[in-house]
């Protein structure tokens, strides 16, 4: 079942209080599985310590612990003051990859699968007040045909297990984000709903809260300034607002929607969010935000960055927003996970759209799919009993997990539910159509949903883009396809793709949500090789050209915003280098190519235009 209080980012307000556990725990590998047979739930000895949040990889300096597959603990003490008795109290795990069980002061209190979004282990009655408790974390981070992300696990020779990723980024594990004491009234707000439409004088939000209790909640919109700009009564109804600030691309405005639960005149429980308002459409060609068009500008991104892996950093979430800012972007899309909640809540502040990706990435069988994706290969992924049935459950749980958690940031403009999936046979039909209208369901604002098609899915042998609002294209022709000096005869096999898309497709926009070449920071060549900065730039400049031929363009997120780690191979120097940044975001000689590019090109880019092909 659901649990949308755990998906309510945690605050600190006049009924609720929080504390954050982050900080060094105890940590011990358990290779042998062992660890409830021996009693590891109620303590670990000959443990390390190891910092909350990161990923626990590459602190270490031997291989055996970087490439661990397998159980691992994680274990800390922590105190309930007093003064929180009578209150309902849960520990908040904001990430645990990839699945975990939680045991606290020896008891089993919860189990979650999925390495992204946040879920609790709930408190009420099994802890001492002002006295010491104990949590013991076991996570598991293999792969299979069940997990999202997708992969495998392999048994060495030599006993020990590896992962082997059907995706192309290194397997970071651990307690990546934050971990979180919170103790809420026993009545309490578990969920806030928002849908907006634009009026002539203003606005309308329909909004829903979702209470535990029968008493009365009141909805009170505060400006920047702090002033009251509506308020009403009801678990539901709408809200009207008078000469609405919007959210807009880059111009963002938030109102402060405060939620009480008022009993008597008294107050029982008090929530606030910061929301945007907004709408967002998809009208023919056109990505409508309040109604005008928009063109999407930005990256493909991860959440990696040097030491701590996956793990979420503020001081480099900051930077890389303001790298962005500098370049003249405007968007970026999760790939190809949720991604922490302090980013959506930067990109709220900052006027960003967001591509919300949900973790299904690996579903085209290959640990080499960023090559194998042009060879024409099939893998039939979805043929699968096990696919169909314990993978879609589990993806149905990580959609509704993502709306919900997600679906009132105004920075949210669709939601990518598959990455590079295989679509080419008839037994993706059945999968890919329920997952997508699971979607709609879910989201009270009906965003727009699309998923990132591989390069095998050409629209000749698609058959699922029929399903997506719009169409998002990671492809690599110069690259991957005749890179190099055959780079014209990529350009060629580019334009001729488009053409057979907006025949395939007539109404729906493109957005180039992966394109990009490998680039060593520094390596200089003339003329260009593959692998330098003048091939990066000789590349970008042929995409460029293409992308304005066509009409129906309506977005480019270049691959990748930073390089980043993958899984060793001869065909990766130490991670991903397609970075337009390095990993440590200083910039290659592309950024300054996209700087030029993207603010010269107007927000309604190409709204008006005609094809020139």
């Amino acid at each position: 079942m659901l649990d949308t209080q755990a998906l309510q980012y945690p605050r600190n307000t006049s009924t609720r209080r929080l504390f954050d556990l982050s900080g060094l725990w105890k940590f011990k590998f358990d290779s042998g599985a062992c660890g409830e047979e021996n009693g590891w739930q109620y303590g670990l000895s000959d443990y390390i310590l190891m910092p909350v949040p990161a990923s626990f990889n590459d602190f270490f300096t031997d291989k055996n612990s970087r490439e661990y597959t397998g159980d691992f603990w994680y274990e800390r003490d922590f105190i309930v003051p007093g003064e929180w008795e009578g209150m309902s109290l849960f520990l908040r795990f904001e990430g645990a990859a990839h699945r975990a069980e939680v045991y606290i002061n020896g008891k089993k209190t919860v189990s979650h699968e999925g390495g992204f979004m946040p879920f609790a282990a709930r408190l009420d009655g099994l802890v001492k007040f002002d006295k010491p408790n104990r949590v013991a974390v076991k996570i598991n981070n293999e792969l299979s045909l069940t997990s999202l992300p997708a992969g495998s696990t392999k048994l060495l020779k030599n006993g020990r297990k590896m992962s082997k990723p059907f995706f192309d980024f290194f397997n970071y594990s651990g307690l990546n984000r934050a971990v979180k004491l919170v103790a809420v009234p026993k009545e309490s707000i578990l969920d806030l709903s928002v849908e907006h439409k634009l009026t002539e004088d203003g606005s309308e939000t329909k909004y829903s809260v979702t209470t535990n209790g029968d008493n009365t909640v009141q909805v009170s919109v505060f400006d920047k300034d702090g002033s009251i700009v509506a308020e009403t009564t009801g678990k539901e109804g709408v809200i009207h607002i008078e000469n609405t600030r919007l959210w807009n691309v880059l111009d963002a405005y938030l109102y402060t929607f405060r939620l009480r639960i008022l009993k008597s005149g008294s107050i029982i429980d008090e929530y606030y969010e910061d929301i945007g308002i907004r709408t967002v459409e998809i009208k023919g060609r056109d990505i409508l935000i309040n109604n005008k068009p928009v063109y999407l500008k930005g990256f493909g991104k991860h959440e990696d960055s040097d030491i701590i892996g996956r793990g979420f950093s503020l001081p480099v979430a900051k930077r890389d927003f303001e790298l962005m800012k500098w370049i003249g972007a405007n968007s970026f899309r999760t790939s190809h996970y949720p991604y922490a909640e302090e980013i959506l809540k930067m990109a709220d502040r900052e006027g960003f759209l967001v591509i919300d990706e949900v973790a299904a990435v690996g579903m085209f069988e290959s640990l080499m799919n960023f090559l194998e994706a042009s060879s024409g290969k099939k893998t039939d992924f979805f043929s699968r009993d096990i696919v169909q049935t314990q993978t879609k459950e589990n993806h149905k749980a990580a959609v509704s997990e993502l709306i919900t958690r997600d679906k009132n940031h105004a920075c949210v403009i669709a939601w990518s539910l598959f990455n590079e999936p295989e679509t080419t046979s008839d037994s993706a039909v059945k999968y890919f159509e329920e997952i997508f209208i699971h979607a709609l369901k879910t989201d009270p604002q009906k965003r727009p949903r699309t998923f990132a098609l591989i390069m095998n899915s050409t629209p000749s042998v698609c058959k699922c883009y029929g399903f997506s609002d719009f169409l998002s294209l990671n492809r690599y022709y110069g690259w991957y396809v005749n890179g190099g000096y055959e780079i014209s005869d990529a350009k060629e096999q580019l334009i001729d793709e488009l053409k057979e898309w907006e025949k395939a497709a007539p109404n729906k926009p493109i957005i180039f949500t992966e394109f990009g070449a490998d680039t060593m920071p520094g390596l200089h060549k003339l003329p260009s090789v593959m692998w330098s900065e003048e091939y990066q730039e000789e590349y970008l400049n042929m995409q460029f050209e293409v992308f304005d031929m066509f009409d129906s363009v309506k977005g480019e997120q270049v691959w990748n915003f930073a390089d980043f780690q993958t899984t060793e191979g001869i065909l990766r120097v130490d991670g991903n280098k397609k970075g337009i940044f390095t990993r440590a975001r200083q910039p290659k000689n592309a950024a300054y190519l996209f700087k030029k590019r993207w603010e010269s090109l107007a927000l309604d880019y190409k709204s008006t235009s005609s094809c020139r092909y």
